[in-house]
């Protein structure tokens, strides 16, 4: 199952194609085991065929199930990108509001997270590259936290408090979003689907092989379809990897929005 892992982490499609391989060889031994068990005590596929109809069943609903934790991780890679944004965008704003020079720093070191949290989205599955943005992302909220409570020892009033409580929310959002990105579909659940996959094809080659019916065709077709179903709950589900990613453009509209600054009207 760890080799398994690994081989999806480095390449999805090395993946699909091993998984694809592998249910065929799995068919075909079924299909041979049964062509033994047909010639030495005929062939009896009515009761294997219930059986194997109930198996393929079961597949098809682990299948949803899987599809629906992938889903769900997915959803939830997005929705908090979404939210650790927005909080960047009110925490920088309230900065800006403040204004004096700590307050502008504040907004400087905002920009800076913004573009590290964009970079933490884009980046590739490498443990050590994740350290490093982990380690800059924590040392900037230092740096950037010393900044507001300075300002809070200076004025401890409700609009320092405001930019208190914004950029403790995007702090929160940040945590919310690193575990999002750290959950995987859980190895048991992949290899309870990959294995009744492949229980389920060598099954159908079984009944095949009491009829003495090998269908080539419609059997690789229906492996093509198991397998490009269970690729892309693999590559929903993996964040880092594969083309159904997180998308980083959010932080870069918040960017966008910081251009210019928050420029003071005259009085009315």
């Amino acid at each position: 199952m760890t080799l398994i892992t690994a081989i999806a982490d480095r390449s999805l499609l090395a993946f699909g194609a091993l998984l694809f391989l592998i249910q065929l060889v799995a068919h075909e031994i079924g299909y041979r085991v049964g062509l033994w068990s047909a010639s030495r005590r005929g062939a009896q596929t009515d009761s294997v065929g219930v059986v194997v109809g109930g198996m393929l069943g079961l597949l098809a609903f682990v299948l949803a199930l899987t599809l629906s934790f992938a889903n769900t991780g997915f959803s939830e890679r997005r929705a908090g990108s979404l939210a650790e944004a927005n909080a960047i965008s009110t925490a920088w704003q309230r900065a800006e509001a403040i204004g004096l020079p700590r307050g502008d720093e504040i907004a400087r070191l905002l920009e800076q997270y913004t573009h590290l949290r964009i970079a933490f989205i884009q980046a590739k599955n490498d443990p050590a590259a994740l350290d490093d943005l982990n380690r800059r992302n924590n040392a900037l909220q230092t740096q950037i936290w010393g900044h507001v409570s300075a300002i809070a020892r200076e004025r401890p009033d409700a609009v320092v408090a405001s930019l208190m409580a914004a950029l403790n929310e995007t702090f929160d959002m940040t945590t919310a979003a690193r575990f999002a990105y750290a959950l995987r579909l859980p190895p048991q659940l992949l290899g309870l689907l990959i294995g009744m996959a492949l229980i389920s094809m060598a099954a159908l080659g079984f009944q095949m092989g009491l009829r003495r019916n090998q269908l080539h065709v419609l059997a690789a077709l229906l492996t093509l379809m198991w397998t490009v179903v269970i690729f892309d709950i693999i590559d929903l589900a993996s964040p880092r990897s594969g083309a159904l990613r997180t998308s980083a453009a959010v932080y870069e509209w918040t960017l966008q929005s910081f251009h210019g600054g928050v420029p003071i009207p005259p009085p009315p």
